[in-house]
């Protein structure tokens, strides 16, 4: 077989005014557009498509490449960045006449236009594709699957761990998958069902109940019958009628199909009410940790969730960092603080230099301090920890600033502090701190985990809200539940 394949990804959160636009996917912090064979240099990555090219060329079968183009999450995607991207993959899968095609994809796209970007753009190749070549797509855990994908598409493949740990052998397994389908094991049933309530993508961690359990089930269960299973959590800042949690499979007896569909939703929704975030405030956070910290063999980490990049905050609020400053939090850490100002004037005082900044200047939220510049870096990190290892970010100007004896990571470019080498890029050793404030959900766990005291979710007044019973949902199916056990319904007064 000859196999198109491609990438196309971006997580949006709705409820921010951010906007992808094209040079966010070409030379953002995940690089340039890949094009052609570009494209293999992407193999020694934890990524999709890496796992499915190498699964692939193992085989007789021929890969050829389009290209590659993710953006670091924000508000909507441009309509220019979503269409020069999204035609040029339509317009090179017309000229490959590819007997199949893989994507790697995301799964919660919202464009200015399109509430549906993946989607719309299965339904753009399906048209010129035809309805016997092969679509196979992989996703993120957190997509929001529509109709219109599952449609489009012969299988969608999505993660299966959160931190994503699984994204090369999740596209290892759309290898698998799409070579079982083009050797003639398409599976005639197919089913989809939508989970009934959204929810905080802190209580969606794989490593802890209920999440733990649910997976380790789907595995159980493909032991158990002739069957594919899928499960995503869904992305629940993302205001679309389809958002929410689903669960699909097919399989070659419509009866055990059927079945294991049954009982995994038995479980998901028994589950309900255990998919919930406990959240402490900024000041009980750090206090919490400060305690904890005088006799902890490592350090405590406070994810600073509302904070995330990850989920397309802006990742500059100081809120968290003042409360470590007034506590008087010892050996801390905190970032990664998007402040190219700072970052810029740190590089022009020089390494050792004491100088008077504003943090987050261009906030609501300006902090003034006295910093020293204790260490500067170019930006560029490669990651080493178990969901990144091989990705090298881009992320302009660096430093680390001390501040008392708090030592802040600023950056030029957003991205998520899930990863130690982000902290050793400045001179920081983050298993020396007795406290780190990471600007992450849960992506940072994989990393830090094995080093961490305890782990404590922080929820702050600025930044995004990641609770989906608070925010205003407009277009939402208003019978789905904006929360576990919570209310069916749009929230009040929308």
């Amino acid at each position: 077989m000859k196999i198109f394949v491609a990438g196309f990804g971006h997580e949006t959160n709705t409820f921010v005014s951010s906007r992808a636009r094209y040079d966010d996917f070409d030379g953002g912090a995940y690089g340039p557009i890949f094009v052609g064979d570009a494209i293999f240099s992407l193999r020694t990555q934890n990524l999709p498509i890496a796992g499915f090219i190498d699964v692939i060329g193992r085989t007789s079968n021929q890969v050829m490449p389009g290209i590659w183009a993710h953006a670091t999450p924000s508000g909507f995607v441009t309509d220019d960045a979503y269409e020069r991207i999204a035609n040029e993959i339509v317009e090179r899968a017309r000229h490959a006449r590819a007997d199949a095609i893989y994507l790697d994809l995301h799964g919660a796209m919202v464009t200015e236009r399109f509430d549906d970007g993946e989607g719309e753009l299965l339904k753009r190749l399906r048209a010129v594709v035809g309805p016997r070549v092969i679509i196979v797509a992989s996703l993120d855990l957190h997509a929001n699957v529509t109709e219109q994908m599952f449609h489009h598409a012969d299988a969608l493949v999505p993660f299966r761990t959160y931190p994503h740990v699984d994204m090369a052998e999740t596209g290892a397994r759309a290898a698998r998958v799409l070579l079982r389908i083009g050797s003639g094991g398409r599976r005639e049933h197919r089913v989809f069902r939508r989970m009934p309530f959204l929810i905080p993508i802190e209580a969606m961690a794989t490593s802890q109940a209920p999440a733990s359990h649910l997976y380790a089930l789907v595995a159980r269960l493909e032991r158990e019958y002739e069957v594919d299973l899928s499960v995503t959590l869904g992305f629940p800042s993302a205001d679309i009628c389809e958002c929410g949690p689903a669960i699909w499979g097919d399989g070659v007896n419509r009866a055990e199909l059927d079945d294991a569909i049954a009982r995994l939703e038995q479980v998901f929704c028994a589950d309900e009410e255990n998919w919930q975030a406990a959240y402490l405030s900024a000041d009980e956070a750090v206090l919490r940790a400060k305690e904890i910290a005088r006799s902890a063999a490592g350090p405590v980490v406070i994810a600073d969730t509302h904070d995330n990049p990850g989920a397309g905050a802006g990742s500059d609020t100081t809120e968290i960092l003042e409360a470590l400053l007034r506590h008087r939090v010892p050996r801390a850490a905190f970032g990664l603080l998007y402040d190219p100002a700072a970052a810029a004037a740190a590089h022009a005082a020089g390494v050792g230099a004491s100088v008077d900044l504003t943090l987050a200047a261009h906030t609501a939220r300006p902090l003034p301090v006295r910093c020293f510049v204790e260490a500067l870096a170019d930006g560029r990190c490669k990651l080493e920890g178990p969901m990144m290892r091989g990705t090298e970010l881009r992320l302009g100007l660096c430093a680390c600033l001390r501040v008392e004896d708090v030592r802040v990571v600023v950056t030029s470019m957003k991205t998520q502090l899930l990863d130690r080498n982000l902290y050793r890029m400045v001179g920081i050793e983050p298993e020396r701190m007795a406290v780190l404030v990471n600007k992450s959900s849960v992506h940072f766990r994989a990393a830090f985990e094995p080093i961490a005291e305890e782990i404590l979710i922080a929820c702050t007044q600025a930044g995004i809200v990641t609770d989906p019973a608070r925010l205003s949902w407009k277009k939402l199916d208003p019978a789905m539940r904006l929360s576990p056990g919570g209310n069916a319904g749009r929230a009040p007064g929308v």
